[in-house]
Order: C-alpha cells, then structure tokens, then sequence
C-alpha cells in the first residue's frame, strides 16, 4: 500500500454529494465567518504587546507584512478551495495533491490548530467576562474562575461557553452563522465606537521614533501578529457547505482578509498616535486606551464587543475542528463512524460533541499559555503543504477545472513558502520539541490505523482480492 496515494477529485466531489453536508452558506456568510474568526484576539490583545515589545508603531509595517504574506496563501487557498469545494480545508488539499500520509499529518496538526487554539481563545473570553462583571461589582470566586495551576478548580465560564457553542454547532451550520453575523456586527461596532472616540485623539508626535526596534522589530511583530491570521485557513472549510463554492469562497477569503487588515492597520494607528507604544504591554489594550482618554463608558462598551469578538473566534475555530475531523473520519484515517450526520440537524454531531468536550476539558484545567504557541505551528505547517499542493496541481493537473486562478503562482507561492519558514523559524525552541512530539503521536496513529482503515486502503484491498 502506497502511502502517497492520492484521492480523485471527482470521487470525492460525488461522495460529498451523497454524504455531504447541507449547502447553506453566501457568499456573505463566507465573509462574516472569516471577519468572525480573524478580528478577535489579534487586535483586542495582541496589538498593544506587539506595539510595546517588537515594534513600536511600525506595527503598522508589520500587519501590512504578514497581510501581504496571508494574501498570498489566501490566493492559493482560493484556488485550492473552488476546485475542490470539500470540507477539511488544507487536509483535504494536500491528500489530492501530495497523498495520503501527508494529508494525514496536515490533518494532525490542523486538530492541534484548532483545538489548542480554540482552548486559549475560551480562557481569553473567560478573563474578559469576569472582568467585566467585576467592573460592574460582581466578582465571581477564583476557585471557579482560575485552572489549578493558576490556584484555583476549574474555569468555569470557559467551560460553559465552549459546551454552548458546542450545542450551537450541533444544531447546525446555519444557525451558527447566523449567531456569528450577529457577533460580527456586535464586535465591528465596537472597534468603530473606538476608532471614532479615539480617532480625534491621535498626536502625530507618538509616531515618533516610527521605528524604534528598527526593520527587525517590524519583522519580529510580524512575526508575532502573524497569530491574528491563523484562522484565515478555517475559512475553506466551510467549502463544501456553500452554496456556489466556485464564486463565494474566493470572494468570501479575499474580501475578509481585506476588510481585517485595514482594520488592523487602523486600529493599530489610533493605539500608538494616542498613548507612547510602551504604555501598551496590557492584553486589553483597546480598552486601556479609552480608560485612560477618559472614556470609561466608551471602554465598556468596546469590552462588551471584545467578548463578542472572541465568542465568533471560538464558535470558528471549533466549527473548523468539527470540519476537519469530519473530512478525515469519511476517508477513514480515524473511526469512520464519527463522521455521522444528526438525523434532525444535518450535522457531524458526534466530533461536534467530541471536539466541545476536549476544548470545555482543556480551558477549565490546563494553562494553556504554555502550549498555546503550538497554535501557531500547526496553522503554518498546514499553510506550507498547501501552497506546494498547489503549485505541483497546476504542473500534475493542468486541465483541471480552475474556476479561480491565483495569478502569478510561482511567483506568490515561493514567496508565501519563504515568509511561513520566516515566522516558523522564529518560534521558540519548545514549540518545535512540541510539534515533534504530537507529529510523532500522529506517525503512529496513522501507521497503526489510518494506513489500513482508509477508504483508499480498503480499495486497494478489495481491488487485489478480486
């Protein structure tokens, strides 16, 4: 048995068709799905440290950096995504273009992405809601609020928020989307009622030195936003859930990432013209600065939108999970028997349950500040097998359909290869221990099931006995 064999795209259009899952997302859903995940802990956490730590206010430099790099993936996945319109994102991907074993371990880490990720994401929301309620005089006992080794029992309110968004997606696709237009919209709101109060604000003056780490402290704060954009990959897999996926899911990638890194860029302008960038080391910087510009109600507001800003980054990145699992457990490289659709709701219900379970278990009890950077890696191996999927596609399949074309592939996809080595390289020494010792977990899963439980092993089985 060949471990690079790869599957047909016809095959697996003609399966999803049969066993798919329910076309019910525009071309507009695409877009709020991908505002929803990309505008949330990037640019009401990671902004202020970035500005403070790496790069002053060139951070401004730094989001049009690793815009233009995510904008080089993005048109690769676009391509990738309108032809072959399957859930599973870059694991479906890369087991068309380079084969089984590696679609595999892209599949591993994506399931270490999303739900690491997503864990991380539940505790930030966690620590906003209670802040919250502590600024309004409710404060709730650490015991319920805090992992133990942080002194307390469990994390409560990030345990119930990913349980609920875990019965959310059980109930289907276009519900939960119609939850995430709503938060999309809470959370926009929110980042204009910044921008507007404290747009006027600005004083040129604190742009001044522009570059105070120099070019390397902007490509450092690349390197360190780049996390803002890991969820530009969880996009694609909602292909085959669209309904017209060879229209709305290059307009649904493009035109999200476009409206996030303006966003990006402006809010990071009014943070540093507003208060000197070494003011900003908080992990609540939007809200730091219209305390401090006097706006306490303005701040509250904007806090308000910050939860409903992590709320749509959580509800995606497990929806994505969901996804993924679902694509890897049809073509049976794990239980195919996970992959089973809700009789009433038309979703994957079992690694719904199965995925809200692990991210309710890993917020309420693991301090995922040590691990969260594993988020990173695994977004990023992914993104690399994807655009040398790509490029071997268009060398391998030329005449495949390609109703979107990223033009100047091998110009944009070396590129795209060389900046995701960049930020990998500069990841801590004991992430890549990390990512060794889960990619090893994944070699003997896929070895000791995968390899022979696949649909395409079966296949090849019953092909040779016949």
């Amino acid at each position: 048995m060949s471990i690079f064999r790869t599957k047909d795209v016809e095959v697996m259009i003609r399966e999803s068709k049969r066993h798919g899952l329910i076309k019910s997302l525009g071309a507009l859903d695409i877009t709020l799905i991908g505002i929803g995940v990309i505008i949330g802990t990037g640019i009401f956490v990671l902004t202020g440290v970035a500005a403070a730590k790496y790069a002053g206010p060139g951070l401004m430099l730094s989001f049009v950096l690793a815009g233009l790099t995510v904008a080089f993936v993005s048109l690769a996945f676009s391509e990738l995504a309108s032809m072959i319109p399957i859930a599973g994102s870059a694991y479906t991907y890369t087991y068309t273009a380079l084969g089984e074993s590696l679609a595999f371990f892209v599949g591993w880490g994506l399931v270490l992405e999303y739900t690491v990720g997503a864990s991380a994401v539940a505790g930030g929301w966690s620590a906003y809601f209670t802040g919250i309620l502590a600024s309004g005089g409710v404060h709730l006992p650490e015991a319920l609020t805090k992992v133990p080794a942080d002194g307390g029992i469990v994390n409560l309110p990030a345990v119930l928020i990913a349980l609920f968004l875990m019965l959310l997606l059980v109930r289907g696709t276009k519900e939960s989307a119609n939850l995430n237009k709503i938060l999309v919209f809470i959370k926009l709101g929110a980042i204009f009622i910044f921008l507007i109060l404290a747009g006027p604000k600005v004083n040129p003056t604190n742009w001044s030195p522009f570059l105070p780490y120099g070019w390397h402290g902007v490509a450092t704060g690349a390197a360190v936003i780049f996390f803002a954009y890991l969820g530009i990959d969880s996009i694609a897999t909602s292909a085959e859930e669209a309904k017209n996926p060879k229209h709305d899911m290059p307009i649904g990638i493009l035109t999200s990432l476009a409206v996030c890194t303006v966003l990006y860029i402006a809010v990071t302008a009014v943070l540093t013209g507003t208060t000197p960038y070494p003011q900003l080391d908080t992990a609540e910087p939007v809200t730091f600065v219209l305390r401090n510009l006097g706006y306490s109600v303005g701040s509250a507001i904007v806090g308000t939108g910050a939860i409903a800003g992590l709320t749509t980054v959580l509800m995606v990145m497990m929806y994505a999970q969901t996804r993924a699992f679902f694509a890897m457990s049809r073509d049976g490289l794990i239980p195919r028997s996970l992959c089973k659709l809700h009789p009433k709701f038309g979703s994957p219900y079992l690694v719904t349950i199965l995925v809200g379970i692990a991210v309710a278990t890993m917020s309420g009890f693991t301090p995922i500040h040590l691990v969260a950077e594993m988020c990173s890696i695994g977004t990023l191996f992914a993104f690399f097998m994807s655009i040398i999927g790509v490029m071997r596609l268009r060398k391998t399949k030329p005449d495949w359909e390609r109703p979107f074309r990223c033009p100047a592939l091998f110009v944009i996809g070396p590129l795209a290869l060389i900046f995701c080595a960049f930020v990998m390289g500069n990841l801590p020494a004991h992430t890549w221990r990390n990512f060794f010792v889960w990619m090893a977990i994944g070699i003997i899963t896929y070895f000791a099931y995968g390899r022979t439980h696949s649909v395409l092993a079966q296949q090849e089985s019953d092909a040779s006995k016949s």
